[in-house]
C-alpha cells in the first residue's frame, strides 16, 4: 500500500511517523515536484494541481479538514485535476467539534453578558454598569446543522439561551428547533439575535451573510463566522454595524488569510478579528481516522465522509 502526502507549511516528518505508526505495513512518502511514482492513496490539504492531476491509479483522496472548498475550487478551474474514480473523503469531528463549541460558547456568553463593551469602558476608564440582555430573547441561530454545527448548537443551548438551527435537508436534534430548506430560511433568521455561520462553502452558499440576511435578525443583533469568509459580504456587514442592524461581529475566517494590515476590518473595533483558529487540526486524531478508513477501504468497506462533488460537502 502506497500513501503520499502533502501538507504545505506542516511539519511533514511528524506526520508521516505518525501514520507509519498507524499504517506499518504502508509505504509512505511525501509528495514533491515532479513525484508522478504510483500510489494508492493521497491524503492531502490544498494540493497542487500536477500532485492529482492524471493519477488514475488513486483509490481514495483524503482531505485533512471538514472544508473541502479548496480542493473543490481547484478542480472547477482545472476540470480533471481529481481522479474520477478516486472518492474525495473529508475529516469528520476528530476532535474539531469541541474546540468549535468552546470558541462559540466564548463568542455567545461575550455579547450575552456585554463584554466586549465593558473591555471598551475599561479602556476609557469609565465605571458603568450596563443593563443585562434577556437571556429568554437572546435567541442564538446556528447556520449548518452538520457534525460540528449541531455539536455547537446543542452546546449552546446548555448555556440556557434559545436556540434554532438551520440545515438543506431536515434536522432533528433534542432541544433545537430546526428550519430546513430555501422556503425556510426567512423564518429561521427571524428574530436571531446572534447569528453563528456553520455551512459548507458550496456556490449556493456563497454571499449568503449579506444585506438581505442581516435584515432579517433582530435590531442589533451579532454574527459569528466560523465557515469560510466567502460566506460574507464584507462591505454588508461593515454598513450593518454603521446603520445598528449588527451591534457586533466575531470573525475567524477571510475571504483572503492572512487579513492584509490594510483591510478596514482591523480598524472596525466592534468586529473581533481571530486567525483561523477556531477547530485546528488535530494530528494524532486525524491520522487515527485516516488509518481507520484507508484500512476500510483496502478491505472493501464502505467508509464515511465521501464528499458529493456536485453538493460540495
Amino acid at each position: 500500500m502506497k500513501i503520499l502526502f502533502y501538507m504545505p507549511h506542516s511539519d511533514a516528518a511528524a506526520w508521516l511517523d505518525d501514520f507509519a505508526r498507524a499504517l506499518p505495513e504502508a509505504e509512505l512518502r511525501e509528495w514533491r515536484p515532479g513525484d508522478t511514482a504510483p500510489a494508492d492513496f493521497a491524503v492531502v490539504w490544498r494540493p497542487p494541481r500536477e500532485m492529482l492531476a492524471g493519477r488514475d491509479d488513486l483509490r481514495a483522496i483524503f482531505n485533512l479538514g471538514a472544508g473541502v472548498d479548496a480542493i473543490l475550487a481547484l478542480e472547477h478551474e482545472h476540470p480533471g485535476t481529481l481522479p474520477r474514480n478516486a472518492p474525495l473523503i473529508r475529516l469528520e469531528d476528530t476532535g474539531m467539534a469541541p474546540q468549535m463549541a468552546e470558541y462559540v460558547a466564548h463568542a455567545v456568553l461575550r455579547y450575552l453578558r456585554r463584554f466586549d463593551e465593558y473591555q471598551t469602558l475599561q479602556n476609557e476608564r469609565r465605571w458603568e454598569v450596563l443593563e443585562p440582555h434577556p437571556r429568554e430573547t437572546f435567541t442564538v441561530g446556528v447556520l449548518g446543522l452538520g457534525v460540528l454545527g449541531a455539536h455547537v448548537a446543542q452546546t449552546v443551548a446548555a448555556l440556557g439561551v434559545p436556540v434554532r438551527g438551520y440545515s438543506r435537508g431536515a434536522r432533528q436534534i433534542d432541544g433545537i428547533a430546526t428550519f430546513a430548506g430555501e422556503a425556510q430560511f426567512d423564518a429561521f433568521l427571524d428574530g436571531v439575535k446572534v447569528l453563528v455561520n456553520l455551512l459548507p462553502h458550496t456556490p449556493d452558499t456563497v454571499d449568503v451573510l449579506n444585506t438581505r440576511t442581516f435584515a432579517k435578525l433582530a435590531r442589533g443583533a451579532y454574527l459569528i463566522n466560523v465557515a469560510r469568509g466567502g460566506h460574507l459580504v464584507e462591505t454588508d456587514l461593515l454598513d450593518a454595524l454603521a446603520s445598528g442592524q449588527l451591534t457586533a461581529a466575531t470573525l475567524d475566517v477571510f475571504r483572503n488569510e492572512p487579513l492584509p494590515q490594510d483591510h478596514p476590518f482591523w480598524r472596525e473595533p466592534r468586529i473581533t478579528i481571530t486567525p483561523h483558529i477556531s477547530a485546528l487540526t488535530l494530528r494524532e486524531e486525524s491520522v487515527d481516522q485516516v488509518a481507520l478508513k484507508i484500512g476500510a477501504l483496502a478491505r472493501g468497506e464502505s467508509v464515511s465522509g465521501v464528499v458529493s462533488r456536485e453538493r460540495g460537502y
